[in-house]
């Protein structure tokens, strides 16, 4: 008797197959994990199925209350994860048995489902979970949700949609509530956080990201026999302090209160939370931060930055199972102690960038064992890199940006790193070949040093780089690497190499190895991983680009953001057309070189492009008209070449304004001129290079010289030539008789006849 399927994580693709939903004796379907595709089919077959687990595939369409109809003993049932669409059926409430419903992360729309045809399984004080976050509800909470108010246990989630107004005062009377997740919707109005203690067994709490305006005096309320929460989440709410009640959680365990408008000293009872594992306090206006003389064994997480704490870095010994800890973006003035040597054994994520930290590097940082992101960067620090920091075996991001660093040691054979920023520092550059050691690197920043060295060549088997900035250096020669024919740095999404001394030709065979600027797997740029740490996550990979003549900090490495950045060199020779095959550019930027040529029409292929500046070389020639084609370029900059022409119109064209075309003396037309310019200009140069501005523009000439020499023509024949204007009267008379065959009535054949030879034909 088969009784339970459980194909999970098989691989198997297209529709479910419609055997499954008959056979009666089915009791459990588990076909998560797969690549199933098409609608969710009617089980009503299968009667005494009980447990349904169709998650994390591709299925589509709607969902009915048909599908589920004879599934009377329907326990469980979990979609999440696929791409289903349309209104929920309230029917799905129905189900004598349900204890777990979860549609999560699909695209269900419409209102939120009427919940109340529920008291069937009410009577039996069950468990439930009900799962609606990330999809597109909108409309009220219903007050029906009061239905519910029996239950044992209920879990409530429905974070990530359009919910707006006011939450019901109902909530309040679901007396076995234990999760209560309203976070990222639109709700407003009032919510009164003294009411909580009414939710005894409220265990997660979660209402971050709304519009809601908080009772005044949730700081005072404290109720010790309110003591089940195990995690709070109150982010971005404009809380000015923390509130009360939370200091009797003894079960708390993770407490969010990020992005909120709490000032002045963190109070000492947090620090008494004995098992609070998670503490988030970012993005406040916190300026006084005491740790405890008692060691916080218990915090694995904590995140302090942009706040305004100052004065000397804590002491950190009191943290010595710290997992994660985040204190950049604050005004700590001090050194960094060499004492860090004996804490932080455990420490994965370190970070106090964006301070004013000042001295060297201690060595004492080389003595974490489990360290793998370090970010000191935006600092004061000078000296030498210490040589043990670029022999850490586990270190896979290391970020030094924006100090007064001199000097790195060499990187060795053990290098693990992903990503290594140390710009805006005056670093020179005998590390540089030790860089080959680093074979897993993917984002490579050595921008605004000193370092004097050729084109990166020995990098060229590095094939995971996705990101090199070597601007505002003295770099020098050729790019490109000649001695292979090889494919190399094959994700490669931004260059730049702007703002030093390279010359000589761009070898456009270079250009074409670089596959994610030309196509992906689905027509995409590959993605750029975001290099995230721990448990919780951080984004570490900023980098600095010009776009759209202004400098920009990434943040987040945008996964369709592909870049070069050629500009301020000495380049030579022509625009190579085989960049017309990087299709999926999104900036480009040649500018302040020497490239002469023409501009090449090729440019017209890259149909991504949003931003292109050829400005201040000696280009030639006129601009392509091909280049109306691209229909996203919001920044265009051709100015100060030698172009001529007219400008093309249409599309982007039309956006542009004269800044973008000054300085080339042949150009003409809206915007620098109007459009019916006749320009005439000395014979062109001699030479193999033909100038087309220099000769008279025949587009508006031509029809002023026809219609002049037709009306000449036409007159003079008739003046002179007494055949064709005998022909002429003739003919207009005869065309008037049609016209108007009365006038033969009134003057008769004979007497137009003399009439007419007697005035007109003996001149």
């Amino acid at each position: 008797m088969l009784s339970t399927i459980d194909i999970r994580e098989c691989h198997f693709m297209g529709p479910i197959p419609k055997s499954m939903t008959n056979l009666t004796r089915l009791v459990s379907l588990w076909m998560a994990h797969n690549n199933l595709k098409g609608p969710v089919p009617s089980f009503n077959g299968a009667k005494n199925l009980v447990d349904i687990d169709l998650s994390n595939n591709g299925l589509t369409g709607t969902v009915t209350s048909t599908n589920w109809r004879n599934l009377t003993k329907l326990s469980s049932l979990c979609l999440r994860f696929n791409k289903l669409d349309g209104n929920i059926p309230s029917s799905l409430f129905s189900s004598t048995w349900l204890q777990f419903l979860d549609l999560s992360h699909n695209q269900f729309s419409g209102e939120f489902p009427e919940i109340s045809n529920v008291s069937s399984y009410l009577l039996n004080g069950l468990y439930l979970r009900v799962d609606l976050s990330h999809n597109y509800l909108k409309g009220l909470i219903p007050t029906s949700i009061s239905s519910l108010q029996t239950l044992d246990s209920l879990e409530l989630c429905l974070s990530s949609n359009n919910l707006e107004g006011q939450i019901p005062m109902s909530i309040f009377s679901l007396k076995g509530l234990v999760t209560l997740d309203l976070s990222s919707n639109n709700l407003s109005g009032s919510f009164p956080l003294n009411l909580l203690h009414r939710l005894r067994y409220l265990s997660v709490f979660d209402i971050s990201h709304n519009d809601l305006i908080l009772s005044h005096d949730y700081t005072n309320f404290s109720d010790p026999s309110f003591s089940e929460l195990y995690q709070v989440n109150l982010v971005s709410l404009k809380l000015r302090a923390i509130p009360n009640f939370l200091k009797n959680q003894s079960n708390m365990v993770k407490l969010d209160l990020s992005d909120n408008k709490i000032s002045g000293k963190i109070p000492n009872w947090i620090w008494s939370l004995s098992i609070l594992v998670y503490l988030n306090l970012s993005c406040n206006s916190l300026d006084s931060l005491e740790l405890p003389s008692i060691n916080l064994t218990h915090v694995n997480y904590l995140d302090l930055h942009s706040n305004q704490f100052h004065g000397q870095i804590p002491t950190l010994q009191l943290l010595p199972n710290v997992i994660q800890l985040d204190l950049s973006r604050n005004y700590f003035s001090s050194i960094i102690p060499s004492t860090i040597r004996h804490v932080l054994r455990y420490t994965i994520f370190l970070s106090l960038s964006s301070n004013n930290i000042n001295g060297t590097i201690p060595e004492s940082l080389c003595n974490f064992k489990f360290l793998q992101v370090l970010d000191i960067s935006n600092n004061f620090l000078s000296g030498m890199i210490p040589q043990c920091l670029t022999n850490m075996s586990g270190l896979a991001a290391l970020n030094l940006r924006r100090n007064n660093l001199t000097s790195v040691g060499e990187f060795s054979h053990n290098c693990s790193l992903k990503t290594l920023d140390i710009s805006g520092n005056q670093i020179q550059g005998r590390f540089l070949k030790s860089l080959v050691n680093c074979n897993q690197l993917e984002v490579l920043n050595l921008g605004s040093n000193l370092i004097a060295e050729p084109f990166p060549c020995f990098l060229r088997n590095t094939y995971t780089l996705r990101v090199i900035v070597l601007r505002s250096n003295k770099f020098y020669g050729r790019i490109g690497c000649h001695k292979t024919n090889d494919t190399y740095w094959p994700v490669l999404q931004i260059i730049d190499l702007a703002q030093n001394n390279f010359s000589g030709e761009i070898p456009g065979t270079a250009l074409t190895t670089w596959q994610a600027m030309r196509t992906s797997k689905d027509n995409a740029p590959a993605k750029i991983r975001n290099l995230r740490y721990g448990r919780v996550g951080y984004q570490v990979d900023t980098i600095v680009v010009t776009n759209k003549g202004l400098e920009m900090e990434l943040l987040i490495v945008l996964t369709i953001f592909t870049s070069i950045d050629f500009s301020s060199n000495k380049f030579i020779g022509s625009i190579p057309k085989e960049i017309g095959e990087l299709k999926l550019l999104y900036s480009l930027n040649l500018s302040n070189n020497a490239f002469t040529g023409s501009v090449p029409s090729s440019l017209s292929n890259l149909s991504q492009l949003e931003a292109l500046d050829l400005s201040k070389n000696k280009l030639r020639g006129q601009i392509p008209p091909e280049l109306t084609k691209l229909t996203f370029l919001a920044f265009l900059n051709l100015s100060y070449n030698e172009l001529v022409g007219r400008i093309p119109s249409g599309a982007q064209f039309s956006t542009f304004d004269a800044t973008s075309f000054e300085g080339n003396k042949g150009l003409w037309g809206p915007p620098l001129t109007a459009d019916k310019r006749t320009v005439f200009s000395p014979k062109p140069a001699e030479g193999n290079h033909s100038n087309p501005g220099h000769e008279i523009d025949w587009d508006i000439i031509c029809p002023e010289i026809g219609f002049t020499c037709g009306f000449g023509i036409a007159i003079g024949s008739l003046l002179f030539c007494k055949r064709w204007r005998k022909w002429y009267y003739r003919a207009m008379y005869n065309m008037l008789l049609k016209i108007f065959p009365q006038l033969e009535q009134i003057l008769g054949h004979h007497r137009r006849h003399v009439y007419v030879h007697q005035r007109y034909w003996r001149r």
